[in-house]
């Protein structure tokens, strides 16, 4: 057994953390230029398209799951090397995905002000977001593919090309906010409408991008038909690994999406000035997401090849450079203040400044609360192949503290909207003794991959 020296393993996952750190800094400006953007039209556009987004959020993690089931599963058959294990997992990645997403852009084309008043009772709010989710339904389709397809690049460690694919769609993303926000080159003035469109058209090239990506790649391919592909034993692994980990993912996006519905309840201007500060935080956890995914990667290889101790080894580096980034992450939301403040008080009202102010000091600490949880349950757990803890972690923590402990204070001691956003803003630090507990008892380092799976069974000539 090869011993994981320090050199080898930081220079093994900086060549997987820095080009996914490119993928979520691009992935954080476009959401910056939405916010920039829409600054300009004013208070409404900028709320009502932050309360649309929630959606998007939500089927994100749902992506995310998904493509943990990958990540975990290919990671590991890469290190084995077995390919066609690989080609089989994407298939039933994409069986799943297709299903998910076709739901979700049936209500945005179909019930859009139905799925609005779930966050807000504002009648402008509404009529503005479901102008938005009409249009953004046919990106929910693209997007199902594009994510699978990624999730699978990077699981094999191809991370650069995941960049140059995020790189083009995020960038025409912004070209076209910009066309149609603001009317240029003779186009018309849109606004939140023209939000939806240039996200619709980047996820159309982005999807172009990656059928393009399959063609010339001699591993990785993209192919509908994998869909079609029947293995038991790997459709049972990836759903027994999966599952877990989708519904972890969707429990915490929905519940996620339930704290913004309890603010947009209370206050409107509550949520207008959380449009700034959840582009600030998305730019404070940049780093931290980075190192989850890249150790994820990283580790599952390791214990794909059977490397155990390496990757016990491996995973207490990543817990150093964890803490490192959520101190970093505070730091930024520290410095960003001052810019965010006078650039929204253009928009905002007094009200609103108020709330922008004080939910940034508190983003400053909560961000080294997600760093922990995120890098441990959707970094190193998973690449040891378990999805159940976090599922059954965030289940509590989440619905049986935070959402009560939300409600209650909101609509029964009716207690100050920050009051409220500062209590919710506790879940990530209630679950730290657990959390740390099951990562130092090792419970969660497993090898999952199977011997002979696509082997025939022998016939013997009479």
């Amino acid at each position: 057994m090869n011993k994981l020296k320090n050199d080898e393993f930081y220079s093994q996952i900086w060549k997987l953390v820095l080009p996914i750190l490119i993928q979520n800094l691009l992935s954080a400006a476009v959401s910056s230029a939405d916010v920039i953007m829409l600054n300009e039209v004013g208070q409404e556009a900028v709320a009502s398209v932050s309360l649309a987004t929630q959606f998007a959020g939500i089927l994100f993690s749902v992506y995310y799951g998904l493509g943990t089931g990958i990540t975990m599963l290919c990671a590991q058959y890469f290190g084995k090397k077995d390919m066609r294990a690989i080609d089989v997992v994407q298939g039933i990645a994409l069986r799943f995905s297709f299903a998910i997403s076709i739901g979700f852009a049936a209500c945005a084309a179909f019930i859009p002000e139905l799925m609005m008043k779930i966050y807000t009772d504002d009648p402008v709010l509404i009529a503005l977001g479901a102008s938005y989710l009409r249009i953004i339904s046919i990106s929910y389709l693209c997007w199902a593919i594009i994510e699978v397809y990624l999730s699978t690049l990077r699981s094999v460690g191809r991370v650069a090309v995941c960049t140059v694919l995020n790189t083009m769609a995020f960038t025409i993303n912004i070209i076209l906010n910009a066309v149609f926000i603001f009317g240029l080159f003779g186009a018309p003035k849109l606004g939140v409408v023209g939000v939806a469109i240039a996200t619709s058209a980047s996820r159309v090239i982005e999807l172009i991008g990656c059928f393009v990506v399959s063609a010339r790649s001699k591993e990785v391919k993209l192919k509908l038909s994998y869909m079609f592909i029947k293995n038991k034993i790997l459709f049972h692994d990836y759903v027994r690994l999966s599952l877990p980990a989708l519904g972890n993912d969707v429990i915490w996006g929905v519940a996620f999406s339930m704290y913004m519905a309890i603010i947009g309840h209370i206050s409107s201007d509550a949520v207008a000035a959380n449009a700034y500060v959840m582009v600030v935080r998305n730019l404070g956890t940049i780093f931290c997401f980075g190192i989850a995914s890249a150790g994820s990667v990283l580790l599952g290889k390791i214990i794909g090849e059977n490397r155990l101790e390496d990757a016990l080894v491996g995973a207490k580096k990543m817990m150093k450079l964890t803490v490192i980034a959520g101190a970093l992450g505070g730091l930024v939301v520290l410095a960003c203040m001052p810019i965010v403040l006078n650039y929204a008080s253009g928009a905002l009202n007094e009200n609103s400044m108020h709330c922008l102010k004080v939910m940034l000091l508190i983003n400053t600490y909560y961000i080294m609360g997600t760093a922990v949880n995120t890098s441990l349950i959707a970094g190193v757990f998973r690449a040891g192949g378990d999805s159940k803890f976090g599922f059954i972690c965030d289940t509590i923590d989440m619905w049986c503290y935070a959402i009560p402990l939300g409600l209650i204070s909101a609509f029964v001691l009716k207690l100050p909207v920050l009051v409220v956003y500062f209590l919710l803003c506790t879940d990530e630090f209630v679950k730290w003794p657990w959390v740390i507990k099951h990562y130092k008892s090792g419970k969660w380092l497993n090898n999952i991959t199977r011997d002979n799976l696509f082997e025939e069974p022998t016939i013997e000539n009479p």
